[in-house]
């Protein structure tokens, strides 16, 4: 994967320049109130770098989807005084509707050196974000006078927008910051330079969304192993009897193709050997359920989590590891009769030595929440584009930062 090498926020001098810097501070609200700042704390080495280097720091995210331009519950207000909470440097909230209007005008230019101006949700200019508008890309840049921009937002690399990538076509320098620089270091050497052997795990709920991820990954590990929802249709493809699981019909050549392809190349694909089965799905999702484990699944049962000895399967193949990817959990890891699978293989993660790399979404969520986080060499802050990543794709919002 070319261009790992990026210019980093250590190899600009920023004194007295304004910068404009892509976070992501697309913050879980529930009521005005940010219910997990993660990814505010995760900003801050670098918001913290460019404010002691005497940088006038301009900061922009996008904060959920607003439908119907700007609304008051997608407002960045809530996650601008939190982050006033956390720095000890001057913030000012710019609150304007076209982000950057005469508010955010008079803010950044009554800014000192060494303060920080948050500018409101870029999604508040609908289209003109997410098609990657080159006018609403050059107002961003127009703001910190073409100056500097800094890409941090690992969770919005993978999307072309004007606040993402169109911006720099228009500023004198890029760089990414420390965020974005781990995520390309983790998930990139992984990827492409890993210490073997390198075991990768691929969970979640359907094999459509993993398509290139396990072909590429096939290629790459050592051992791939499967769960979660998607370990149903390889399992039909292996002509097994899957009940009422969750299966993608249309995806079973696919599988048989990987299968193959994995044995062609001399690759373990592991796959579940015992299932835990109910009579349906939870409803509620976290209901009690009652489950039972058995080898093969019956006709009229549906597969939730692996089994036991799936688990132990599992957590042996790890062992041995000095690299390990893991995306996706292995079951309904929300209901805790269902989230067995998952807490094992976190488990077996936790107590290895080898490099344990968590990509974004729900597999992150599981790890954070089942108490394993401080246990991971890395856990990706981007679902989506850490998926791109391990797929082998060039992320658009990497691709557009100047290499060293």
């Amino acid at each position: 994967m070319a261009g790992l090498n990026k210019v980093s926020v250590d190899d600009i001098n920023v004194k007295g320049k304004k910068v404009l810097v892509r976070v992501d501070f697309n913050v879980p609200l529930k009521d005005g109130v940010i219910t997990n700042d993660n990814r505010i704390t995760a900003a801050l080495p670098t918001i913290n770098k460019l404010v002691a280097d005497g940088g006038k720091v301009v900061l922009c995210s996008h904060l959920g989807k607003p439908k119907n331009g700007p609304e008051d519950k997608f407002s960045l207000a809530p996650a601008a005084a939190r982050l006033a909470e956390l720095v000890s440097a001057k913030v000012t909230f710019a609150k304007d509707d076209t982000v950057v209007g005469e508010n955010a005008k008079k803010a950044v230019a009554e800014m000192a050196d060494g303060e920080i101006v948050v500018l409101e949700n870029t999604r508040f200019r609908g289209a003109e974000e997410t098609k990657n508008g080159e006018e609403f890309a050059k107002e961003l840049a127009d703001l910190v006078d073409d100056q500097v921009f800094v890409m941090d937002a690992f969770g919005s690399a993978h999307r072309a927008h004007a606040s993402t990538a169109g911006v720099t076509k228009f500023v004198k320098e890029t760089a990414v910051g420390y965020l974005m620089q781990k995520e390309i270091n983790f998930l990139g050497n992984a990827v492409e330079d890993p210490v073997r052997p390198f075991v990768a795990i691929l969970g979640g709920a359907k094999v459509a969304d993993k398509l290139n991820v396990i072909n590429n990954l096939i290629e790459k590990c050592d051992t791939l192993i499967i769960g979660g929802g998607m370990a149903y249709t390889f399992l039909k493809a292996q002509g097994k009897e899957v009940g009422t699981s969750l299966v993608d019909d249309t995806k079973i050549e696919y599988c048989k193709e990987m299968i193959e392809k994995a044995a062609a190349a001399g690759k373990k694909l592991l796959l579940p050997v015992d299932t835990t089965v109910a009579a349906g799905f939870p409803d509620p999702i976290d209901a009690p359920i009652d489950v039972e484990v058995v080898d093969a699944i019956p006709a009229d049962k549906m597969g939730l989590d692996i089994g036991t000895k799936t688990a132990e399967l599992y957590a042996e193949a790890v062992k041995s590891a000095k690299t390990v990817v893991w995306n996706g959990p292995m079951g309904v890891f929300e209901n805790p009769v269902l989230a067995k699978g998952t807490i094992a293989v976190a488990k077996s993660l936790a107590e290895t030595d080898a490099t344990t790399i968590i990509g974004g979404g729900d597999s992150a969520a599981a790890v954070i929440q089942l108490g394993f986080a401080d246990k991971m060499s890395h856990i990706s802050t981007g679902g989506g584009a850490s998926l791109e990543y391990l797929e082998g794709k060039v992320l658009p919002g990497i691709d557009v930062i100047a290499d060293k």
